[in-house]
């Protein structure tokens, strides 16, 4: 006789028995029935918020989960955790709120879920931080999980071609340096974003949900799927209905998010030209799960994994072209038929990976958008973590879509964003220069500022060939060019970043993987005792606590780690 499985592992304790009578009153107060005592309670995570386009939809599709969930027996309860937007952030002070997000997203979930004590949960999340925010509270708390990605938005149109965020952000630059006119940057403005989703290239947002597919945590294809589909839609009440079959078998995140399903998730980024932020959030969601992770997991997997798929930035297709093409099954099938992925993985399918793939069709068949493994758009991952004496913790570089990888020049030095910005817009940024952006980091910012603003400034004047940018703060998943993020240690903490001045020859060389500035070892110790570390930013409220708590970008950039 089989063993009847236990649908409810972790409500039971606030619905069962009669000293439990108070809370079933007040569960009854939600609309519970006498019948819904007997089945699992779904928590269902909603990043709803009309702040921002990646959001705005999402309250749609938790219905469609809630849906999903009511019928396959469990009874769901949607709960709400926020959102920022990165693109309305960008370039001001507001985007040192938008890590600090991620914190805030996983430890919402982690607070609803602990006291609700939800058999299941259901995630949803649109814009960047989403993503890996409730994952490492999926992780955390460790009850069946499924996420599900709010989708991709579409391209808009303009002069017959397809633009997106990233267009309007180069479009800035191309005012600045007096390219286009006023008229064209406000035609560009007008068509950049046609409506809901996020932002539809190979950006932060998209790598995630990308990721968290290959990692075995959302139903197949789900990571490239539009946000306005039906599809998206049948996709959100599969969810709800496949969280109660993970319930019923008793399968948990952490029996999924393995070291194994983390190369997996690595695989595929490098394999789609992915956001160097990848690197900060699989290092973050891997110490939610309790799994080691380092810098170095991802210059191996790096080496060894071809470009498979033409994104931008940098290449020519959106996420839409992708989910057409096959989506990440079409991928990861020309991955693991070249033996450079896990098969074996559970998945929230109660599949393998090789088994999800059964029947994928090879990616030579269909379009030009993925590339097949024989001719690959480039023959290793885009993402290369540098070292040196200028980042001995590491630093993060995208290589993709640039013509030299290596650079040698003077070191001009700003404190913040927006000194850079200033002076590229005044013409004092010229060919050959290295940009340095520092104090922008976890603590020093606080918050690790993305520098869209900046990298697209510097492409639109026309230098994206000639000036390289190196921060302890980050970039964009739209950002590209000969641009290193992510050095640690940062300077805010003593790291040599802090150390440099205007004038310092700073050697990049992304085919060794160094980072170096031209001094001795005697001048930078010299210049290390005469430095004092700054007074925090800010003295009171969440960026404070940030800055008292938040780890290295080498760890992740967590909150939660206390070793």
């Amino acid at each position: 006789m089989a063993n009847t499985p236990n649908l409810k592992p972790r409500s039971a304790v606030m619905t069962e028995g009669a000293s439990r009578a108070p809370n079933r009153a007040m569960l009854r107060a939600t609309g519970f029935k006498d019948k819904d005592f007997d089945k699992p309670i779904v928590g269902i995570a909603s990043t709803w918020s009309e702040v921002t386009p990646c959001n705005m939809h999402i309250d749609k599709l938790a219905k469609a989960v809630h849906a999903g969930a009511r019928k396959a027996g469990a009874v769901p309860q949607t709960f709400g955790t926020i959102t920022v937007s990165d693109g309305i952030a960008m370039g001001h002070e507001g985007m040192k709120y938008s890590l600090v997000s991620r914190e805030v997203i996983a430890d919402s979930i982690e607070v609803v879920a602990g006291a609700e004590r939800f058999d299941g949960i259901v995630a949803l999340g649109g814009c960047d931080k989403n993503m890996p925010g409730c994952m490492m509270a999926i992780a955390r708390v460790n009850t069946p999980s499924i996420f599900v990605y709010g989708g991709t938005i579409m391209p808009g149109r303009l002069h017959g071609k397809d633009v997106d965020i990233v267009s309007i952000f180069e479009a800035v630059g191309q005012y600045q340096a007096k390219k286009i006119d006023a008229k064209e940057l406000k035609a560009v403005e007008c068509k950049a974003c046609p409506g809901p989703g996020s932002c539809g290239g190979m950006y932060t947002a998209n790598t995630m949900s990308s990721a968290i597919e290959a990692l075995g945590m959302s139903l197949p294809y789900g990571s490239t799927t539009p946000a306005i589909t039906k599809e998206k839609k049948n996709e959100c009440a599969e969810a709800g209905k496949q969280v109660y079959e993970l319930i019923k078998r008793g399968l948990k995140p952490r029996d999924i998010m393995t070291k194994k399903a983390f190369e997996n998730a690595i695989t595929v980024i490098m394999a789609i030209g992915g956001s160097t932020n990848a690197v900060l959030h699989l290092l973050a969601m891997a110490s939610a799960a309790g799994v080691e992770l380092t810098m170095e997991d991802f210059n191996r997997i790096s080496d060894r994994t071809p470009l498979l798929a033409d994104m931008k930035p940098g290449g020519k297709y959106l996420t839409v072209n992708l989910h057409k093409a096959g989506g990440i099954p079409a991928v990861m099938r020309e991955l693991l038929d070249a033996g450079l992925i896990n098969g074996d993985c559970i998945t929230v399918t109660g599949r393998t990976v090789a088994e999800n793939l059964k029947g994928v069709k090879k990616a030579r068949s269909i379009t030009p958008v993925i590339h097949d493994i024989k001719n690959p758009v480039m023959n290793r991952g885009p993402i290369v973590v540098m070292h040196g004496n200028l980042a001995p913790g590491g630093g993060v570089a995208k290589i993709k879509g640039i013509k030299k990888l290596t650079h040698r020049g003077p070191a001009k030095v700003f404190e913040s964003e927006e000194e850079s910005f200033e002076a590229l817009n005044s013409g004092q940024i010229v060919a050959g220069d290295t940009i340095v952006i520092r104090n922008e980091g976890p603590k020093g910012g606080p918050g690790m500022r993305e520098m869209l603003s900046v990298t697209s400034a510097i492409i639109g004047q026309g230098l994206g060939d000639s000036v390289a940018l190196i921060t302890d703060g980050r970039f964009s998943g739209g950002s590209y060019g000969l641009v290193i993020g992510h050095v640690a240690p940062e300077a805010y903490v003593g790291g040599p970043i802090g150390l440099i001045r205007n004038g310092d020859i700073i050697a990049i060389d992304a085919h060794k993987k160094t980072l170096e500035v031209e001094l001795s070892e005697e001048e930078l110790k010299r210049r290390r005792s005469e430095w004092k570390q700054p007074k925090p930013k800010y003295n009171r409220g969440v960026l404070r606590k940030y800055i008292e708590l938040v780890s290295s970008a080498s760890q992740g950039a967590v909150t939660d780690n206390f070793k």
